[in-house]
């Protein structure tokens, strides 16, 4: 009988329960600081943070200036970009260093994450502590993390030269895989915990109910992504009327349907602040499922992060887009997909 031997694949033994326990506690752990990552990236749009680092360098730029000279240097560097020229001209050099400090700790949480990922993995792996099946789904999500470095990069590239901002499409794409790699790594814990709790479980499965659940809360984050991205959500500061109307005054014809949806903000506020009920009813939909398959956990943890959000999308709205309510909402909005992820998890939870 031919014996295989893959790194990532753990050998038959009475310590598997605990092994899956383990890995799981490491995934949740990483999830955390994915949910942190969210929540400093919102606060580094909102305070027009994410363009004050003109350079991306993966090593050095772990550290920020550490001499007068440097901070001159880089002072320097964001002089030469469109949204010094037209927006900022002649901030401070302590105007600079906060919008600085925002950007540096989004970048260095991002470095935390990858090596909080990585090693750990290399570790488990060097064990053969990695139960069977999962090797390629962790290495996956690494290189996934990875590629979110690039694409963080690549949505900053779009603001050096000729805008004032970073594109509206690569902030969203942006936004959207950080949120990917959360509902995974979530979904993967949830995997191993309920293999660890029952030898007879097996991997849950993506059901019909949850994949429509799924795609309704897409759409409802891409319109939220698009909201940040144009600062769409100030255009109007009253609900349920968008300065007195339902329907929105102003919406401007971009050349086609798509491009208006996807461009004018105006539009796109119309359609975020109202889809959101109907990604609230198809959550609460999914929760109520959750909970009968006997995941109560994921059925609490899911109804009250979607009425959170709810009502902090309108206090955002109402505030006029004030920065706590609105970084706030972007991190319950984290909290919503984890917890999305956990109840599909739960209802499409199987035993052999």
């Amino acid at each position: 009988m031919a014996v295989s031997f893959s790194p990532f694949a753990a050998p038959r033994s009475t310590a598997q329960r605990p092994r899956h326990r383990a890995i799981a506690a490491w995934l949740l752990a990483v999830a955390a600081l994915v949910f942190a990552m969210v929540l400093v990236g919102g606060i580094t749009r909102l305070t027009e943070s994410g363009l004050s680092i003109t350079e991306w360098k993966p090593i050095t730029g772990a550290l920020p200036p550490l001499t007068a000279a440097d901070w001159a240097e880089a002072f320097r560097k964001y002089q030469q970009i469109p949204e010094y020229r037209e927006i900022n001209n002649g901030m401070t050099m302590g105007d600079f260093q906060f919008i600085f400090f925002w950007e540096w700790a989004h970048r260095l949480l991002g470095r935390v994450i990858g090596l909080a990922f990585a090693l750990p993995l290399l570790w488990f792996a060097w064990q053969r502590a990695i139960p069977a099946g999962y090797g390629p789904r962790l290495f996956a999500l690494l290189m996934l993390g990875g590629l979110q470095g690039a694409i963080g990069w690549w949505m900053v590239q779009s603001g050096l030269s000729e805008r004032t901002d970073v594109s509206h499409y690569r902030l969203a794409v942006h936004l959207l895989t950080a949120l990917f790699v959360l509902g995974g790594l979530v979904w993967t814990a949830r995997d191993l915990l309920t293999q660890a709790a029952d030898t007879r479980a097996r991997t849950s499965r993506l059901t019909g109910f949850a994949c429509v659940a799924v795609l309704v809360l897409f759409a409802q984050l891409l319109f939220g992504a698009y909201t940040a991205g144009l600062n769409a959500g100030a255009v109007a500061s009253t609900w349920p009327l968008m300065n007195d109307h339902f329907y929105p005054a102003g919406v401007q014809w971009f050349g086609s349907a798509w491009g208006t949806i996807s461009n004018d903000p105006f539009l796109i506020h119309f359609i975020h602040r109202w889809w959101a009920l109907a990604t609230a009813l198809v959550l609460i939909l999914l929760a109520r499922r959750a909970k009968r398959a006997g995941a109560r956990g994921a059925s609490v943890a899911l109804n009250a992060s979607v009425g959170t959000q709810v009502l902090l999308g309108i206090a955002t709205v109402l505030s006029g887009v004030a920065l706590p309510l609105a970084a706030l909402h972007q991190a319950v909005g984290a909290l919503v997909v984890a917890s999305t992820a956990w109840a599909a998890h739960a209802i499409g939870a199987r035993k052999r």
